[in-house]
């Protein structure tokens, strides 16, 4: 994750051959990223904040993957700005699996629903990802999501912080979100005590 990371973070890891980066802002994400596009035609971007619709063009244009699809109206918009890039847009469902009513995501009963709707619309679902209750043991909702992949036929678990990323990869993640791990905390307006 290297949302609100300042420069030197960011050119030391890309020396050290970190290529997929995590970002939770489109325009932030503009700013940092734009440029270096053509200059690392390896580095992959993928969006793990939430998205705003009137968003969907700038979020396609720029990410590899966006894994915050939580919404019917989104898959709607995404489908559309996929469509005008020539584009087929890399998601992942984003399940609310502590039913936070202050968290996106889609919750676990209408996750299936969500997924077939996207894959009608022609975006390419390529797994799930999650962020448990900060209160609550992270590994029923792994296993949760896991249950959730499984009956739907989907690989990718996007899934554990730098706080329990550990457990999250016994649980069966395929990718994880390490920004303190790797950067050190954050310092800025938006510091949360687990990424």
């Amino acid at each position: 994750m290297s949302k609100i990371q300042p420069p030197g973070a960011i050119e030391a890891a890309l020396a050290a051959d970190q290529r997929v980066f995590g970002e939770n802002r489109v325009q932030e994400a503009q700013g940092r990223w734009g440029g270096r596009r053509g200059t690392l035609p390896d580095l992959e971007l993928r969006l793990i904040g939430p998205l705003q619709s009137n968003k969907a063009a700038d979020a396609v244009a720029l990410f590899d993957v966006i894994e915050t699809l939580d919404r019917p109206k989104l898959v709607d918009a995404l489908a559309a700005a996929g469509v005008r890039a020539g584009k087929t847009v890399r998601v992942l469902v984003q399940v609310n699996t502590g039913a936070e009513p202050q968290k996106a995501g889609v919750l676990p009963g209408a996750a299936g629903l969500l997924i077939d709707t996207a894959r009608a619309a022609g975006l390419k679902v390529e797994g799930l990802m999650c962020i448990p209750p900060a209160d609550e043991a992270p590994g029923p909702h792994f296993a949760l999501l896991r249950k959730i992949a499984r009956r739907n036929g989907l690989e990718v678990l996007s899934m554990g912080m730098s706080g329990d990323f550990e457990t999250a990869i016994r649980f069966g993640a395929t990718h994880v979100r390490v920004g303190s791990a790797l950067f050190g905390e954050r310092k800025g307006p938006e510091t949360p005590s687990s990424s």
